[in-house]
């Protein structure tokens, strides 16, 4: 388990996501915004699609199968939302039949979800259809809980019209077994997270041994019906206990793990026979991205203040 100090850093970068008074004053900081974008290399592929989906047939010719998202969320603005559901046709274009079977992830509140739901909607089913005619997925992203009840409505309105398309579920919230218990009856496949937000202790669990037995228990539920699942963790020990209970080869399971985090543990589930999967970012709204990225997994801390040092050590001293 993590130490105390790093789980405490953990709910600051989290809290730190969410506060655009500070998001502005960093990146309005030439010193600060120069150490953090350093640190948001090492897990966003690039600012724009096209050096994303080069990353992305790289790792395809590894024999990974790929998640494509382009970065943001919560968009109040309807021309904006119109831009980012555009990009994303773009991005799904782009791929084309070079990558079939990818995946493109979103947040429905990068595409209207908070401008109104029908247009959330509409921009899901251009998307679909669009994604169909490539054999993509659409793979809807979780965002904070006071937001579920929408989008998990809009996402059962979806799949009863769509194969291609899948649905995000947080571990840490509490009403998760009873979304999962009725999800499993939806063709979609279902990723399981941890959870990257910060909630309150009355509808979540915090990172805790707690947390690591019911994300077991409710992959479990899943995996007991042959439902397709996406396994979303980079926890080391929580993939060793699936694996050695023979969960990780069952047909339909995946282990997915972000662009940058633990690739030498995805490496090795692959050459074990596992079905892998590594989910690229590319964007320029990396920031809030980033804090989450920080405080999901507390090792991600070291390595941010390690870029971060390194970072400054160079500006100090350019020759070696």
């Amino acid at each position: 388990m993590f130490s105390k100090d790093a789980l405490e850093m953990a709910s600051a970068f989290k809290k730190l996501a969410r506060d655009e008074e500070k998001k502005a004053s960093v990146l309005q900081s030439d010193e600060w915004y120069s150490l953090l974008l350093k640190v948001a290399k090492r897990f966003v592929a690039g600012d724009t699609k096209e050096e994303a989906i080069q990353q992305a047939m790289e790792l395809l010719k590894k024999g990974y199968d790929i998640s494509l998202e382009y970065i943001g969320e919560n968009i109040r603005d309807e021309k904006m939302s119109i831009d980012a559901k555009d990009e994303c046709i773009a991005c799904i274009q782009a791929i084309g039949r070079k990558a079939r079977g990818a995946t493109l992830s979103l947040d429905l509140s990068h595409i209207g979800l908070l401008v109104n739901r029908q247009l959330t909607l509409k921009h899901m089913r251009e998307l679909l259809n669009e994604a169909k005619r490539y054999d993509h997925m659409i793979m809807i992203s979780m965002e904070e809980a006071t937001k579920t009840d929408v989008i998990l409505d809009v996402y059962k309105e979806l799949v009863v019209e769509y194969q291609n398309i899948g649905i995000t579920v947080q571990a840490q919230l509490h009403r998760s077994e009873a979304d999962i218990k009725e999800l499993i009856h939806y063709p979609g496949k279902i990723r399981i997270v941890k959870g990257a937000y910060q909630e309150d202790e009355g509808i979540s669990l915090p990172r805790s041994k707690e947390l690591d037995d019911r994300y077991i228990q409710l992959v479990k539920v899943i995996t007991n019906v042959y439902h397709p699942i996406s396994i979303a963790t980079h926890d080391e020990k929580l993939i060793k206990r699936l694996f050695n209970q023979g969960i990780l080869h069952q047909k339909g399971v995946e282990c997915e793990m972000l662009y940058g985090i633990q690739p030498n543990l995805l490496k090795e589930l692959k050459s074990q026979g596992v079905a892998t999967k590594v989910y690229i970012v590319y964007g320029t709204e990396w920031y809030l991205y980033l804090c989450h990225r920080i405080a999901e997994y507390p090792p991600n801390i070291y390595r941010a203040v390690t870029s971060m040092l390194d970072s400054a050590s160079n500006r100090r001293n350019p020759i070696k």
